[in-house]
């Protein structure tokens, strides 16, 4: 009897297969193969440092991190990941794996195990977290001297976009070829898009998609960043999910939706049999409020991120909460109380889906294990209030290394290794000496 994949290959002549894994970065890494070769065991070995590698192909020092062996690990086939490869020219699959040792332990480092441990910490409590990420990202010019700045692309008109155009239907139809692209490649993917708009940057876009289990969220975003820019290429555009990439521009990034529904009945626990919100759903809020600023590496994980978070440039500076209040870190929508949800404005959309998903339902399972309360909701700006969020990618490694807690919830060899990855990318960082030094401290200090 054939497998589900051999099943699927069958039903869509596959011939040829990308093996992927996301690695810390959530960068797609694995082998391609003939369909065939495959099948016969739905995995591959690859080397473990593939979790330790940056973002810029290199290795953390950090002896504890690494494994001087160099061990293979075994990478496992989910069957509910198979999907085609719309863009490919051969009939082709993508399969995403998770990550196990030869003697059957799962590679705990590995950022789809971390998102599942802590769905399996909800499941112990009989819940299940319900999310709805929207992912923001900018299309622009090809780039290909990183000296220069990036730049907003031509659209249908002949024109490049020159001022903001938040919610404009016409600039979203300038660039409607490429997005009846993006369309065509998510619906062959099964990635489910609620809702497209234009947002507040030139040619910054957002992406909503429906709301469900965390995992299949998580996987659907590690596909459309990949979509979205094998979509644009074929435009002569890059779409990018950098946090921060034009300096005068708004930042992008990942708001999460999440709420909690009970295992067995479906019901939200966040509203009681009268439709008020419950304890849980508060405790939930202060867990948030709590340990968002020990989590920031993981919702901010590059030294980009950091230009996003800043004061008036519509990305939040606290973990203030309010209802429908975008200023806040945290908002609550208006919704009825099947739909209760608590919104998570501080990722951006250059984060790992696996790890910031992770993160932010860690955060809020842990303020409704210590039954903690939230601050009073904000109903004013929130940018008024004092920032309480790290300000650099440093300070953000710091605080996570510090915080016990959320070591024991994530898991002690993944933070290990995520703080050790970006301490490496922060000190290759540190080496580049940037035009604004040049040009003001060159002649004056």
């Amino acid at each position: 009897m054939s497998t589900p994949i051999q099943q699927f290959f069958k039903e869509h002549g596959i011939s040829e297969v990308e093996a992927v894994v996301p690695d810390m970065a959530g960068i797609a890494r694995g082998k391609v193969m003939p369909a065939m070769k495959f099948a016969e065991d739905e995995g591959m070995r690859m080397p473990e440092s593939i979790f330790l590698q940056t973002v810029t192909g290199d290795y953390p020092d950090d002896d504890r991190a690494i494994n001087p062996s160099e061990i293979d690990i075994v990478l496992k086939a989910d069957p509910k990941t198979t999907r085609v490869v719309p863009w490919a020219a051969e009939p082709t699959a993508q399969v995403i794996h998770d990550s196990y040792y030869s003697d059957g332990r799962p590679v705990t480092m590995a950022p789809r195990y971390v998102l599942r441990r802590i769905l399996d910490l909800y499941a112990q409590k009989g819940w299940k977290p319900i999310v709805a990420p929207e992912l923001e990202f900018y299309l622009v010019e090809p780039n290909i001297d990183a000296d220069y700045p990036l730049k907003p692309p031509v659209g249908r008109s002949g024109r490049p976009e020159i001022g903001r155009q938040s919610y404009s239907i016409a600039a979203v139809n300038e660039f409607d070829p490429l997005f009846d692209d993006i369309y065509a490649f998510c619906e062959a993917q099964e990635i489910e898009i609620d809702t497209l708009i234009h947002e507040d940057g030139a040619a910054q876009m957002e992406i909503n998609l429906i709301h469900g289990d965390a995992m299949s969220l998580a996987d659907q975003v590690f596909m459309f960043k990949r979509t979205a820019r094998e979509a644009a290429f074929r435009h002569k555009m890059y779409a990018t999910f950098m946090a921060k990439p034009m300096a005068r521009e708004p930042g992008s990034a990942m708001h999460i939706h999440q709420s909690i529904v009970d295992a067995k009945t479906g019901k939200n626990v966040f509203s009681d049999k009268d439709g008020n919100p419950t304890q849980l759903f508060f405790s939930h809020i202060a867990g948030l409020q709590k340990y968002l600023p020990q989590a920031m590496a993981l919702f901010a994980p590059n030294v980009n991120s950091f230009r996003r978070i800043i004061l008036r440039h519509l990305a939040p500076i606290n973990t203030q909460w309010g209802y429908d209040n975008r200023t806040a870190g945290l908002r609550v929508p208006i919704s009825n109380p099947d739909n209760r949800r608590v919104e998570n404005r501080l990722a951006g959309a250059d984060a790992n889906p696996y790890l910031a998903l992770a993160a932010s339902l860690a955060c809020g399972y842990l303020g409704m294990l210590e039954g903690l309360k939230p601050s009073e909701p904000v109903s004013g700006s929130a940018y008024d209030l004092p920032f309480n969020l790290p300000r650099s990618l440093e300070e953000s490694v710091r605080l996570l290394r510090d915080c016990r807690t959320l070591i024991d919830t994530l898991g002690e060899r993944f933070v290990l290794a995520y703080t050790a990855v970006k301490e490496s990318e922060q000190d290759t960082f540190l080496q580049v000496i940037s035009s604004w030094e040049r040009e003001h401290l060159l002649l004056n200090v």
